[in-house]
């Protein structure tokens, strides 16, 4: 009889001590929403955690590269990717959570643009200034005629618009806005955003399939996700840091 109760004892705590495990998560930097500098983190990392703490769960992030965290959660090293854009190729290997978070994609231009858009194919024959290894959701090729220029950081996109090097600059919106109030305040006024219609984008949590419990993870983040923002505590995260970078 004592055998079976130490047994039972011996199971919850083990079983106990895995679900206390920290969620082992891959971000790249990405201001506002991730970044060891930020507040919490970042926007996203604040939502992540906040989000994973209900349900349970501590999260250990590290912050690489992109191509660099996504194949460390492709093969199974870590558990999930933190803030990650919803793309077809990645099905096979990764499990998304419900959408935590939409991005709003915008074009901007100079003020003194005379051209007028009224959707993005009217964006051929221009320059377009665009991110490396963004997936924007955009067929440019089917546009026809447009001219991207790629850089790695959205403030050289920007620099480049005011230099004349590009027309336009293709973003999100919390990006370019968090861009101009640290780094180019005095040259807001230059820059609006052209009201054309981009679909915007989800953010996602990203399960490892080469892992085992993903499935389970993500579940339980949908869940938690679903209670934070029926207690209201998911919309007062979100307009604190709208609050910051508006645009």
């Amino acid at each position: 009889m004592l055998r079976i109760v130490a047994l039972i004892v011996l199971c919850t705590s083990v079983w106990s001590a895995q679900a206390t495990e920290p969620v082992k998560m891959m971000t790249n930097t990405w201001p506002p929403y991730v970044g060891e500098e930020l507040v919490e983190g970042g926007m996203a990392m604040e939502l992540v955690r906040h989000i994973f703490s209900r349900a349970g769960y501590k999260v250990d992030n590290t912050i690489e590269r992109w191509p660099r965290a996504l194949e460390g959660v492709r093969v199974g090293l870590y558990d999930v990717l933190g803030a990650a854009w919803r793309d077809e190729e990645r099905e096979l290997d990764f499990i998304y959570s419900e959408p935590y978070l939409i991005n709003e994609i915008i074009v901007v231009t100079l003020h003194s643009n005379q051209r007028m858009l009224r959707s993005v194919n009217d964006l051929s024959g221009s320059r377009v200034g665009v991110l490396r290894e963004y997936s924007y959701g955009i067929d440019f090729d089917e546009i026809g005629n447009v001219t991207l220029v790629t850089e790695n950081h959205m403030i050289q996109s920007l620099m480049n618009l005011l230099n004349g090097k590009v027309d336009y600059v293709i973003g999100d919106r919390r990006v370019i806005a968090m861009m101009l109030n640290e780094y180019l305040p005095g040259r807001r006024g230059e820059l609006e955003p052209l009201k054309i219609t981009v679909p915007p984008r989800g953010l996602y949590v990203a399960g490892s399939r080469a892992k085992d419990g993903s499935d389970k993870l993500v579940e339980a983040f949908n869940r938690a996700l679903a209670e934070v923002k029926q207690d209201g505590s998911y919309r007062e995260i979100i307009q604190r840091w709208d609050e910051r970078y508006g645009l």
